[in-house]
């Protein structure tokens, strides 16, 4: 009996592709080509050097990479899958870059799309969006890891909607370049874990 699936694919095994829709192809295609073209070639570089370049944030931002699963505030509102894609495509050259990326859309601007007071979503997420900003989720410490039950960083009521954080974090991805934090904290009274959004 002839193969109703078609020839086999040694690029495409799962044919993931045929799943997809064409915008997904679409926007596969364009994190694919500006990895290859505008990526790749500044990764050895920079690899070597130990340098982030911030002006990939701005360029990802533009192809409107960053945040692309969110809608509204300048982001894109695309599928979780073609999310997926974009991730992927960006781990097929750097999974440095790729975690930036991941931190950026998932970590910051997710829960400040989600959590966030009007005014922070209005201000921040459209910056955030285009790589002007850069952001970074501080949850991790030295002795307690990512478990946010360890943690040891106290948030101390100041009044007005204000809170003073003390503590320390770890293996924060971005935080060296970045300009908006989301941290996580345990609340110096209730002892209740709750994220807070800091601004260089």
């Amino acid at each position: 009996a002839k193969d109703a699936l078609g020839p086999f694919c040694d690029t495409d095994v799962l044919d993931i592709t045929g799943r997809l829709t064409e915008d997904e192809v679409l926007i596969r295609a364009t994190a694919r080509q500006y990895c290859q073209e505008k990526l790749a070639p500044r990764i050895i570089e920079a690899n070597r050097h130990e340098l982030v370049d911030r002006d990939i944030f701005r360029e990802m931002g533009s192809l409107g990479l960053l945040g692309a699963q969110l809608d509204g505030y300048g982001c894109s509102g695309v599928s979780s899958n073609a999310y997926g894609l974009i991730a992927n495509e960006v781990e097929r050259i750097d999974s440095s870059y790729r975690s930036m990326l991941s931190v950026q859309s998932s970590l910051v601007m997710h829960p400040i799309h989600k959590f966030g007071s009007d005014e922070q979503k209005t201000r921040l997420l459209p910056l955030l969006a285009a790589g002007e900003l850069v952001g970074c989720f501080g949850l991790t410490e030295p002795d307690a890891g990512s478990d946010p039950g360890g943690m040891k960083t106290k948030a101390t009521d100041m009044g007005n909607g204000y809170y003073s954080l003390s503590g320390s974090k770890t293996w924060i991805t971005n935080s060296p370049i970045a300009d908006v934090f989301v941290i996580w904290a345990k609340d110096s009274k209730t002892n209740e874990i709750k994220g807070f959004v800091a601004e260089r």
